[in-house]
């Protein structure tokens, strides 16, 4: 109900990023992605990232800045080095799916809109590659 509350915040977060399969939580997405077909894989590529973006956005006011430089970080990294060693095409948009929330993370603290700049971009690209 208090969404001003640190122990709240943090709990919301968790949760989005779980969603949107931002490190350390992001286990199930190369996974999952490769055994999709190619419409399903792009919906969770794209379209599932929306909702759960617009409430970070929402509520990234209230986020402890060190939390969210420390997810995208984490995303950042996970994603670059777990794409690298990758020879079928769906883990590495993963992998790259990873990096791609861990930059828009980062960046949101700092320039919400150019953050939904680049989530237009990066569903836009992605849409193209499936």
């Amino acid at each position: 109900n208090n969404l001003s509350h640190p122990l709240a915040t943090t709990l919301a977060i968790a949760a989005l990023a779980l969603k949107i399969g931002l490190a350390p939580v992001h286990f199930w997405l190369p996974e999952v992605l490769q055994g999709l077909d190619l419409l399903t894989g792009l919906i969770l590529s794209t379209w599932q990232k929306l909702a759960p973006f617009a409430l970070i956005v929402q509520l990234a006011p209230a986020i402890d800045p060190m939390l969210l430089t420390m997810l995208g970080l984490a995303s950042t990294l996970v994603g670059g080095w777990g794409g690298l060693n990758q020879t079928q095409l769906r883990k590495i948009l993963a992998y790259s799916s990873i990096a791609h929330m861990g930059w828009m993370v980062i960046v949101l603290q700092y320039a919400p809109q150019l953050t939904l700049l680049a989530l237009g971009t990066y569903i836009f690209m992605t849409s193209a590659a499936f």
